[in-house]
């Protein structure tokens, strides 16, 4: 049992605040796993502050998610003042941003719920680890809580887990039988798939499509074996600039950016690429590519990101090298 355990410790703790917690730049699937767990605490918890918030705000796409479902999103929160403190689609500390030292500091009990492992440094501080690597997203973890619980989603809560689970899998490309098992039930508590699904379609201004012609210009291509490798720079959008090159015909990209000291990499590949190689980009290269850069990597099987210390050429020859150290091992 797993939401039971996470009542169990709220309990325990006589939690009257309760923190729900979401990575930096916070994307659909976690501040919609925050919002639908949120709920299920308030349905058995009625009198519990549960508050959601994050460390260095949250994406424009979910920016936009909040304009059609009563989501509320505290930048700000008082961490000394949580009794219980949850981390949402978060598998890292460092992935809080600026709460990160406060969260280590903290006597408060410390909950991590994940479709990815956890970090080895993040094992050693939470009171209770719940990781589903076969989840396609965090999302199908907390509607999981529900049916466990035998609690009804109401049609927000229904409409968030749909599109935490659609943005997660790239609109159902990257999902499996179990994901659609979900959505089938989702669509049986009122949500309209085509007309939700459109809350994901962002237009796209005129710097992230800048950005990503300059990511195609400034683009260095490279072979292993019968794998084209895209590897190129920009000051931002680079997760966008990424999927734009493999979008045109790369099997795998990393796109750069630099602020200062201060060096962030995304990366994206086809699922071809990750199956036929066997790679996972946040296990295999962000991770040991993070720790390389004296900062933090991780993310999907398809899609992964770090944060580090470093310039733009030294993290993309390490990521290449790192690709092709792998790959050699096959």
């Amino acid at each position: 049992m797993t939401a039971t355990e996470i009542i169990k410790i709220l309990d325990e703790n006589n939690a009257s605040r309760v923190l729900l917690l979401c990575h930096h730049n916070s994307d659909p699937d976690a501040i919609c796993s925050a919002y639908a767990l949120q709920c299920l605490i308030k349905m058995f918890k009625p009198n519990m502050s549960v508050e959601i918030g994050t460390g260095n705000g949250i994406s424009r796409l979910s920016k936009h998610v909040l304009k059609s479902i009563p989501i509320v999103v505290n930048e700000n929160p008082n961490v000394e003042k949580a009794d219980a403190i949850i981390l949402l689609d978060t598998n890292t500390i460092q992935q809080l941003g600026s709460l990160a030292e406060r969260i280590t500091k903290t006597a408060s009990p410390i909950v991590v719920i994940d479709h990815h492992a956890a970090h080895p440094e993040t094992e050693q501080l939470a009171k209770l680890i719940i990781t589903h690597e076969e989840a396609a997203s965090t999302c199908e973890i907390i509607y999981s809580f529900y049916k466990e619980l035998d609690a009804k989603p109401d049609l927000n809560v229904a409409k968030a887990l749909f599109l935490g689970i659609a943005f997660d899998t790239r609109h159902f490309v990257l999902a499996n039988s179990s994901t659609f098992q979900t959505i089938a039930e989702l669509g049986g508590l009122g949500v309209n798939a085509q007309e939700t699904l459109a809350t994901l379609s962002l237009p796209m201004d005129f710097s992230e499509r800048v950005a990503r012609m300059k990511a195609c210009r400034r683009a260095k291509l490279l072979k292993i074996g019968n794998w084209i490798i895209a590897l190129s720079h920009v000051s931002a959008y680079q997760a966008s600039a990424a999927r734009a090159l493999v979008d045109l015909g790369a099997h795998m990209a990393a796109v750069a950016g630099q602020k200062k000291d201060n060096i962030e990499i995304s990366m994206r590949c086809t699922r071809d690429f990750s199956l036929e190689t066997g790679i996972h980009l946040g296990r295999d290269i962000a991770k040991p590519l993070g720790e390389y850069l004296r900062g933090m990597g991780g993310g999907h099987a398809t899609a992964a990101g770090v944060n580090g210390v470093g310039d733009v050429e030294l993290g993309l020859k390490r990521c290449f090298r790192l690709l092709k150290e792998k790959m050699a091992k096959q």
